[in-house]
């Protein structure tokens, strides 16, 4: 048999997830949809997992919760959130990956997803959150999670806390339920949604990457388009993007094999329209001779179309991240320690 629903008939018991979640589901999956499409994807997961929990909702409550919402509404009935009602109308406006994403995440705690996500969350980052958590909260995250990622949070951890941690680990007997559900709480709360947004930052290098091989200046327009739209966002990922002003940035040996592998053509295109310093930056890549010459093509070149330009930088973009790719140099970026292999 099934556990009974639980009743709740105080509005003072509500959190504002629950009351959110009670007015979406007195108002339906039609009406309910487009709020919901609204809602950042974190306010989504924190109203369905209020849904999913909800139980059932007594008359009285749910017209003094509409009340206080709107005196427009008339009395109302009773209504039933379980984790089946808050997956349906998710359906009805998410993907299904997505859905399926979300209703993981509402079925913890108590289930067994809470600790199988922790595998995916960075070691170095689940250990500076458990620095300013007690040692034996820490003592029973540590517990639950697969060896090799405790083995490495502990290698981040502060000795002293490491000895305590330890310590507590050996004594170590059954958690209570209730302290248990605690923690993974915490972590879903805590840990789990703040990794969603971080994780956000992941796919903007992923977008950068996939920018970074279109062809010229083909994406200006839609750059154009999406910064009135996400104009921080955009802005990130033009952070991100290797560009061929970046190229600069190599160290001489790693440009100059850049710059041998690329034909003349390319490169009098390229350079006729970068700036003076830019221009010197690569011909003093090159040997004394083949700079001279190179010089001399740019000079003697005349105008050329901006397009031109444009997609003979393209190219040498393509041939430093082929060399890349290669092992023959190693683009690093933002300060890290830039290395050669060859």
């Amino acid at each position: 048999m099934g556990m009974a629903m639980k009743l709740r008939d105080s509005y003072a018991g509500l959190n504002g997830s629950e009351k959110a979640a009670v007015m979406l589901l007195t108002l339906g999956e039609d009406r309910a949809s487009p709020i919901l499409e609204r809602l950042e994807e974190n306010e989504v997961r924190l109203v369905s997992r209020a849904m999913a929990d909800l139980g059932t909702i007594s008359a009285s409550l749910l017209e003094d919760l509409i009340k206080k919402f709107t005196q427009r509404f008339a009395k109302g009935g009773s209504i039933i959130g379980s984790q089946a009602t808050a997956e349906r109308m998710l359906k009805s406006f998410l993907p299904a990956d997505k859905v399926s994403d979300i209703m993981n995440y509402i079925k913890g705690p108590g289930g067994r997803s809470t600790w199988e996500k922790m595998a995916i969350v960075n070691e170095g980052m689940l250990a500076k959150y458990l620095q300013g958590e007690h040692p034996q909260t820490v003592a029973v995250v540590l517990s639950k999670v697969a060896p090799d990622n405790a083995a490495r949070v502990l290698h981040d951890l502060p000795e002293e806390l490491v000895k305590d941690v330890l310590s507590r680990m050996i004594n170590l007997k059954s958690v209570p339920k209730e302290i248990l559900s605690d923690i993974e709480e915490m972590l879903q709360k805590d840990l789990m949604m703040n990794y969603a947004v971080i994780n956000q930052s992941n796919n903007f290098e992923h977008m950068a990457e996939i920018l970074n091989r279109t062809e010229g200046d083909s994406m200006d327009p839609v750059f154009e388009a999406l910064e009135e739209r996400h104009p921080e966002a955009v802005a990130q990922i033009k952070q991100l993007m290797f560009t061929f002003d970046d190229l600069i940035e190599l160290d001489s040996k790693s440009l100059s094999t850049v710059v041998r592998s690329c034909d003349t053509d390319t490169l009098v295109y390229a350079l006729k329209g970068c700036d003076e310093r830019v221009r010197q930056i690569f011909l003093s890549n090159m040997s004394e001779r083949a700079g001279a010459i190179l010089e001399d093509s740019i000079e003697s070149i005349g105008p050329v179309l901006v397009r031109d330009v444009e997609n003979a930088k393209a190219a040498i973009l393509r041939k430093a991240r082929e060399l890349a790719e290669s092992d023959a140099i190693v683009i690093t970026r933002e300060g890290a320690e830039q290395q050669l292999v060859y």
